[in-house]
């Protein structure tokens, strides 16, 4: 019974790209050769995503990246294809406006389309690349560290991989040690499908030039369960980053990091497990991958909460799906005395594209009393 949604939604896909193939069929001119190609084109379009994502593995890590860069950037495309071609239908069938004659062996409305689509796809990787700086001041009443204060960079979802590699991975790296933090967070998600391109670009090198007084801690995501929670674990502990699994740090002797594993582990402690011997005194910082149930962190008097997973939808208007799912979404919230903050993610899932989204990292200042 739990695979029945999977092949509903993988049916759907399926018979969405035949829809979207057969308007397009219909709407550009004749030409033997066109077709040929056009049939081609196809047939690699749709079997490379589930290519890419179910034998990617078994595969050269170059076919596989080729494979996952544009299926999973058809995959966008083809959203808003089939958008269009279904408001285009519906003003067919309902004789609003005479559309037939656009929409059969029309050259130029292809032509149209095909540039629409670019400009779409362009903005939306330049919007990816910009990545947003999110600053945060959030005060405690609480003793912090001898200055008063902590300086974190938190970030989330980075999808390393396939898709995201080691050089744009070293940008991000000198971003962070721009801030010069006192701690930096990572709010799971850190690969992507598989460990093995990690490995290969020797990633863990870069994770050991980010520079910050008390080092960088991590917890695991819904990804790492589908690579392999084992395999990233032990990947992470060899990039020199703590990785916390239903655990709890206490650095420094000033403040708590409190890790929870993904709800992908049906089996991790609750929330009252993991505060039970803690000194309320001290901040208590959580990370926790998915944002369910924030009211835990409220209950259990946590003073900051970081989460990721929603990417806030990535793109439009899936974020209208993350916003209807989620308390929050994305962004800052208030509860009681506890602070939150959902990114919407550092890098992205698949095709490089955030429309009507962006991709970010967060500069916290935690603000605390300072020790008498």
């Amino acid at each position: 019974m739990r695979f029945i949604p999977i092949v509903l939604i993988l049916a759907g896909i399926l018979g969405g790209n035949l829809y979207v193939f057969y308007r397009l069929w219909h709407l550009m001119p004749y030409s033997l050769i066109g077709r040929f190609l056009f049939i081609v084109i196809a047939c690699i379009l749709i079997s490379s995503p589930f290519i890419s994502m179910g034998l990617g593995g078994h595969l050269p890590t170059g076919i596989t990246s080729f494979l996952y860069k544009i299926g999973t950037s058809w995959l966008i495309l083809f959203m808003y294809l089939l958008l269009f071609f279904l408001f285009c239908d519906l003003i067919r069938v309902t004789h609003l406006f005479p559309i037939e004659k656009f929409m059969y062996a029309n050259g130029s409305g292809l032509g149209v389309i095909l540039i629409c689509a670019c400009l779409l796809l362009g903005s939306g990787y330049y919007r990816y690349l910009h990545k947003d700086r999110v600053e945060l001041t959030l005060p405690l009443n609480k003793t912090m560290t001898t200055q008063g204060e902590l300086k974190i960079v938190a970030i989330s979802d980075l999808h390393l991989g396939y898709s995201i590699g080691k050089e744009e991975f070293k940008g991000w790296v000198d971003l962070i040690n721009q801030e010069n933090p006192d701690l930096v967070l990572i709010a799971g998600d850190i690969t992507d499908n598989n460990i093995k391109p990690l490995y290969e670009q020797d990633m863990a090198a870069v994770f050991k030039e980010i520079k910050s007084k008390y080092g960088t801690y991590a917890i695991l995501g819904n990804h790492e369960y589908i690579a392999d929670p084992v395999n990233a674990s032990a990947f992470l502990e060899s990039a020199g980053v703590t990785l916390l699994r239903d655990s709890v740090a206490c650095v420094d002797h000033r403040f708590y990091i409190i890790g929870r594993d993904d709800r992908s582990n049906s089996q991790r402690k609750t929330m009252e497990a993991l505060t039970a011997s803690l000194d309320p005194s001290l901040p208590i910082l959580l990370l926790d991958h998915q944002p369910y149930h924030l009211e835990e962190a409220e209950k259990y008097k946590i003073d900051f909460q970081f989460s990721g997973h929603t990417h806030n939808g990535q793109v439009w208007p899936i974020n209208w799906v993350t916003q209807a799912l989620f308390e929050k979404a994305h962004g800052y919230l208030k509860k009681g005395d506890s602070h939150f903050y959902i990114s919407s993610g550092l890098g992205i899932w698949g095709g490089k594209f955030r429309i009507g989204t962006r991709s970010e990292y967060v500069v916290v200042t935690i603000k605390g009393n300072t020790p008498s």
